[in-house]
């Protein structure tokens, strides 16, 4: 079957991503898929409905596409599985491919910051009451990195920096509260007063997010006392 008949046969659903960093070798992980989520199609996916096509099929038999293009892949997945939240996946883009090379750019700017899965469903059930359709089991062919997400939440959760670089401002504000745990007001008040703070300590947080988040929390309650 050729690559355009097999993405007409496919149905798609996006998740919104959010990026933080991105390496030379363009290496980011996050959720393509959230499990018990109603998107924009009324459809929730359920958890196991990828299990038996990740089985069969693996991590390298899932391609990574541009925009559902079969025509431009941009990398490979090294790792997909189902967790309690969602369909994990971490994979790299292709740097020698000049297309990858401008998604790698795009994801930095966070102008590309959503992913999507290409499938076919094998059995759902539709709800009588709401009309919400279930996915009970999905033959999973493809991830996109795509531009417009259908369903928020699932998130592309990193893209590793080697050198350490901290998130820019956009992608920092939406990190705070999220995933360093800290409160609006504490989120406010280093946004206003402690970025620069964050910037001179970076070398502590070198390789980790969690460092990073203890740098930010460290942060924020210097700053309180001040306050």
């Amino acid at each position: 079957m050729s690559a355009d008949a097999v993405a007409r046969q496919c149905e798609q659903k996006f998740v919104d991503l959010a990026l933080t960093d991105i390496d030379a070798e363009g290496s980011f992980c996050g959720y393509a898929s959230l499990f018990g989520s109603v998107d924009l199609g009324k459809d929730i996916v359920e958890r196991g409905a990828f299990a038996k096509s990740l089985r069969q099929r693996g991590a390298g038999g899932v391609r990574m596409l541009f925009q559902h293009d079969p025509n431009l892949p941009i990398g490979a997945w090294d790792e997909i599985r189902e967790d309690d939240r969602g369909l994990f996946v971490k994979g790299h883009l292709a740097m020698g491919a000049k297309k990858a090379i401008e998604v790698r750019e795009l994801m930095r700017e966070g102008a590309l910051d959503g992913l999507s899965i290409g499938f076919r469903t094998v059995r759902a059930r539709t709800e009588a009451g709401t009309g919400v359709r279930r996915i009970l089991e999905a033959d999973l062919w493809e991830i996109s990195v795509v531009t417009f997400p259908m369903l928020a939440g699932a998130r592309v959760a990193e893209i590793k920096d080697g050198s350490g670089g901290l998130p820019t401002i956009r992608h920092f504000e939406r990190w705070l509260t999220r995933d360093a745990g800290l409160t609006r007001g504490q989120a406010k008040s280093v946004i206003a007063k402690g970025y620069a703070h964050l910037v001179r300590e970076r070398d502590a947080a070198r390789s980790t997010l969690d460092g990073l988040a203890g740098v930010i929390r460290k942060a924020a309650q210097t700053i309180n006392r001040k306050d």
